[in-house]
Parts: C-alpha cells; structure tokens; sequence
C-alpha cells in the first residue's frame, strides 16, 4: 500500500468516527500538527501558572490563599500531562522545552497579559480556564483526546472557583465591585483572542477539521463561549465591556462587536506587555531546576532496570 492509499485508508478512519492511536500510521502533516497544538497546550498550562503565582502570597485569606496554590499546582500537572501525551508522537519532553525556552514554540497569547489585582485571579479561573474548557473539545487522536477528558475536569472545578471569587467582589464594597469590573474590562477580549484568529484567516483549520484535530472552528468555538459567558457577567451584576453588544433574537446569540486583531498577531509575534517577562521566568526556573533533573536521572541509572 503506498502514501496515497494510506492516506485515504487513514481520512475514511477519521470519517467512520475512529480515534487514531500512537502504533496506529498516520500521516506526518497530522503527526507535525498535532505536535505544535499539544506542545502548546502543554507550555501554555505552565507558563500559565506565572501570572496566578504572582498572587499566593498576596491573597486575602488562607482559604484563598490555599484554592490558588492548589490550582497553580493542577495546572503544573496538566502540564506533564499533555508533554507525556506529546511523547507518544515520538518527540522527547526535551526537545519541547527546549523549543520553548529558545523562542520557537509558541504559547496561549492569554498569558501574556499582566495580573494587576486580586480580581484578576478570579477572572482568569473563571473566564480563561472556561474558555480553555469550551476550546478544548474531543480529538481523532486518542491520548490528546483521554488527556483533556481529565484536564477539563479539574478546569471545570476552577472556572466555578474563578466565579465565586468574582461573584463576591461583584456583591462587595463600591472599590471591590470595580476591581472586579476593571477585570473583566481587561481581560474580555483577550479571552476572545484565545480561540485563535477568524476562521478566514487561520491556515491550519479547514484541515484540522478535515482530521478532527478540532471539530467546531475558531469562530464556532468563540460564539459558543460568548453565549455562555455574557449571562454570567451579568448574572453578577457585571458589565461586559463591549458597546456593540446585542442579543440576536432570530439567531438566539450574542453578537459582539469586532475584535483588534492587530493586538492579537502584536502579542503572538512577541510584543505583548510581558512576552519577555514571561519567557525570561521559565528560562529561570529550567536552570535553576537543572540540579534536581540531573539528581533525578543519577538516581534513575542507579536503580536496578
């Protein structure tokens, strides 16, 4: 059987609703792609624990201070979650890293967006973490797919966290209230950008639908989150911080009004306001982990095989 009929064997899988599994073939564009879509999952969960760990040891109370560091904590785990499901693609966690740290590999544009205030934390558990659930939908590819099955389990318990937290600020005093407001203001249309660039102007779409890579489209996947999240913004009394903001009877959606997609593409080429901050931190802690890698691999070569 040659490459083409391979390939077409390998498409009426993917029609029939089959999950594609790691001694399975398949073709290298799936293989390459699904590389650079877990490979950015996995730095996103890690790099995404930066801006939330700015704040453990600044929240208000002990019970807050304990939900933080338990989500910073599941969202490290997630992490190493998705780099094992990476290496089933025949990639080492290695070679990922180390994509990332040289500046190769790319990460969620969403967290390279400062954490101001204590409401911030709330919104990026409950808007951010929400829009990673809706995002993050099933996959032809086995382990990406049974990885997120879990992940959004545990995203689901900090989209509720995130909601109270802001909820509370929301019902607080007038400068709590607007702490909680100025969040939302500025972190609305980043998560937006989150689900990646209109369907007209993303390269990798149509064929990652074609594979079920992704079964709804960027746009499909950004609506779908708008009508869940606007109730909830004004469920607690909230704004969402969009004039043209209008609900479409005939359709049963929420229209919003346009994106700046120019700060979308500033962001993912490097120029958002902590890109190099962000970077510059995970570039830090690598080397300052490097005693405990080599530690754990001297211990490992010890051990009886």
């Amino acid at each position: 059987m040659d490459d083409a009929e391979r390939e077409r064997a390998f498409q009426t899988r993917i029609d029939g609703g089959e999950t594609i599994e790691p001694g399975d073939w398949m073709p290298e564009a799936y293989r390459s792609q699904l590389i650079r879509m877990m490979s950015q999952h996995a730095h996103s969960e890690v790099v995404g624990t930066l801006p939330e760990g700015n704040w453990i040891t600044r929240a208000p109370t002990l019970r807050r201070k304990q939900a933080l560091l338990a989500k910073v904590q599941d969202e490290a785990g997630h992490g190493l979650y998705l780099y094992g499901a990476v290496e089933t693609l025949g990639v080492t966690r290695e070679e990922l890293i180390a994509s990332l740290l040289a500046g190769r590999a790319k990460y969620s544009n969403i967290f390279n967006y400062p954490t101001l205030s204590w409401a911030d934390v709330g919104v990026i558990g409950w808007l951010v973490d929400g829009a990673a659930i809706v995002n993050h939908t099933k996959c032809s590819y086995g382990p990406y797919s049974r990885t997120m099955i879990r992940i959004c389990k545990e995203e689901l318990f900090h989209e509720r966290q995130g909601f109270e937290l802001v909820a509370v600020l929301a019902a607080g005093t007038p400068a709590q209230r607007a702490m909680a407001q100025s969040a939302v203001d500025r972190w609305w249309w980043p998560v937006l950008m989150m689900f990646g660039p209109p369907d007209d102007a993303s390269p990798h779409s149509e064929q990652l639908l074609r594979w079920r890579v992704k079964v709804k489209s960027n746009d499909e996947l950004r609506q779908w989150f708008v009508d869940l999240a606007v109730p909830q913004v004004h469920e607690i009394g909230l704004e969402v911080p969009d004039p043209r903001l209008e609900f479409d009877a005939k359709t049963g959606h929420w229209r919003t009004g346009p994106i700046d997609w120019d700060e979308f593409w500033r962001v993912i080429r490097g120029g958002g306001l902590c890109n190099r901050d962000r970077l510059a931190a995970r570039r830090r802690a690598h080397e300052q982990g490097r005693w405990v890698r080599e530690a754990a691999e001297a211990w490992a070569k010890k051990r009886p095989q």
